[in-house]
């Protein structure tokens, strides 16, 4: 992941429903283009928060066995809000179907009680070493990755509280 548009795992309801957010930042270097006399949070990047939040109960529900999730598809997208800086966006995703190698998604982002995006994401989850063996030490490498960004991200919290 190039940008973590994940700062904190809230809740998460394995293989149902996970809830997110992302506290924006004036650092935020791409807000200087974006726009510079009115800073939001570029579109796209929302929508990489929905599928970054995705990705996340999907890595929970596959008990972190593929190193890659990626986004195939996002239907119904539509962009009702802005996101500026000092806001926080919360990404609230609700699995419609979770299997071992494709999930599908209802995504919405909200600033307070403003829906900011809503989406419908399908997810496709696999390994590199599926493709070709000579690449499961880079699968090993960015699994480790991914669980420490999730302890970081309050993950391992999130699901205590979900099972207490």
């Amino acid at each position: 992941m190039k940008f973590h548009l994940v700062d904190k795992i809230e809740s998460i309801e394995p293989g149902k429903r996970i809830v997110t957010t992302k506290a924006l930042s004036l650092a935020e270097e791409y807000l200087a283009d974006h726009f510079p006399a009115f800073p939001v949070l570029p579109g796209v990047m929302m929508l990489e928060a929905l599928t970054q939040s995705a990705a996340w109960l999907t890595r929970v529900r596959q008990d972190f066995s593929r190193s890659m999730v990626v986004l195939q598809a996002a239907r119904n997208v539509r962009y009702a809000s802005f996101v500026a800086p000092g806001n926080i966006l919360r990404c609230e995703v609700e699995a419609m179907t979770l299997d071992d190698e494709t999930a599908k998604f209802k995504a919405a982002g909200f600033v307070g009680d403003t829906q900011t995006v809503s989406a419908r994401l399908e997810l496709r989850s696999f390994n590199l070493a599926d493709r070709k063996r000579s690449l499961a030490a880079t699968d090993a490498a960015v699994l480790e990755q991914v669980r420490r960004v999730f302890r970081l991200i309050h993950g391992p919290e999130a699901l205590e509280a979900t099972r207490a």
